[in-house]
């Protein structure tokens, strides 16, 4: 593909196809893929709106089997080329809208999804980016947070855990919802540029069917990532 190159996946020793005329993995998916506990039990993991598949890349030494479903044929061919260099052999890649979910899985199949979603909501009027492949990474065009949420609830299993970074501000929302499908708030993670600013990314780990026993994490400095990532 056209302005293809490989690049490394921050420090981790994978290497990663990006396109910077359609999609570059961004520092959050790093956090996020940081931010996951996977424990000995866990042995299925879902990865929605994988772009160019970071997390799952990251990941797959430390789980048998990751599934990562991403919407954009484009994009899905980044995260195949990134998977196949890399030799991994344990990620199964679906390209398609994850609404499309009961045409691949059955419900409580997996024991963790992750996913690092478009930030922004869409209305006609919203002021978006004439590259429809960057707009639909970035805005709630094909598939909203709620879509996520609750189609997360569906194919976790009982006490699955579910993990998402997004934008802070929306912060009240995303709660509101887990709650709305019945996860139980674990664990909360705020990101900050440096020392002086204002939180702008959270990182939220939420049980399917557990309780609000949640823990604040210590503050995450994203500063200490930046000088690595491309």
């Amino acid at each position: 593909m056209k302005n293809n190159e490989v690049n490394d996946l921050y420090n981790y020793g994978y290497k990663i196809v990006q396109n910077k005329d359609y999609f570059k993995f961004s520092l959050d998916s790093i956090l996020l893929a940081d931010f996951v506990n996977i424990k000995f039990t866990d042995k299925k993991m879902l990865d929605l709106c994988t772009g160019n598949a970071p997390i799952p890349i990251i990941l797959s030494d430390k789980i048998d089997m990751i599934t990562a479903v991403e919407l954009q044929k484009e994009v899905y061919e980044l995260a195949k080329e990134s998977i196949k260099i890399n030799k991994i052999n344990n990620i199964k890649l679906i390209n398609d809208n994850i609404k499309n979910y009961q045409e691949y899985f059955l419900p409580n199949e997996f024991d963790i999804i992750t996913c690092n979603p478009p930030y922004f909501k869409y209305q006609k009027d919203s002021i978006i980016n004439e590259n429809m492949i960057k707009s639909i990474a970035r805005h709630e065009i094909e598939i909203t947070l709620e879509e996520i949420i609750q189609i997360s609830e569906r194919l976790l299993k009982p006490k699955g855990t579910f993990y998402l970074v997004h934008h802070s501000e929306r912060l009240i929302e995303i709660i509101n919802l887990l709650q709305k499908y019945h996860f139980g708030i674990k664990r909360l993670e705020f990101a900050y540029n440096d020392y002086e600013s204002n939180c702008n990314v959270v990182l939220i780990e939420a049980m399917k069917g557990g309780k609000n026993n949640t823990i604040i994490e210590k503050p995450l400095i994203t500063a200490n990532y930046r000088g690595d990532i491309l």
